[in-house]
């Protein structure tokens, strides 16, 4: 079974969507920060969550990752998008919650990581790894990879959306 959580209005073809709203065409009505979801332990092989994880809390997601983790099987991936921490899109939107989601976000979802960074008090049980991807405005496309990375670390509004894609350990 492959996911959609989160879908709103623009359910990815092959996938099961999934949404608080029951006029956006989802498959199940579900408020995704109502946990336990309505799915098996490992009955997931692939996630899609676009532009929702930033409109939920610390808790919150904390517990949607947990929940992702439960419901995905060993093995499997989701990607998660979401703006990136630097651009407008992070913050210029009244629903999104603080703090804006950057890669290092994600080392609290990876158990060596909760290890090395010494939470592993934290109540954070899952553990995924992740790669990371995104997409660069168009103003600074032309610019190689290492001058991208300056500038996404240097300037504001140069990578516009994070796309983490994580695997389950």
């Amino acid at each position: 079974m492959k996911l959609d959580l989160g879908c709103g209005l623009r359910k990815r073809a092959g996938f099961v969507g999934v949404d608080l709203s029951p006029d956006c065409g989802a498959d199940i009505v579900h408020d995704l920060r109502i946990t336990p979801w309505p799915f098996d332990d490992a009955s997931v092989d692939e996630a899609y969550c676009s532009h929702f994880l930033e409109h939920l809390d610390g808790a919150e997601r904390i517990a949607f990752m947990e929940e992702l983790y439960r419901v995905l099987k060993p093995g499997a991936t989701a990607l998660i998008i979401t703006p990136y921490w630097t651009s407008a899109g992070a913050v210029q939107d009244p629903t999104h919650k603080w703090p804006p989601i950057a890669e290092q976000s994600y080392l609290y979802f990876n158990a060596q990581a909760r290890n090395t960074l010494q939470i592993s008090h934290y109540d954070i049980r899952c553990d995924f790894d992740a790669t990371f991807g995104g997409v660069v405005a168009p103003e600074f496309q032309h610019l190689s990879p290492q001058e991208q990375t300056f500038a996404s670390k240097h300037y504001f509004n140069v990578v516009l959306e994070l796309h983490a894609t994580l695997t389950r350990r």
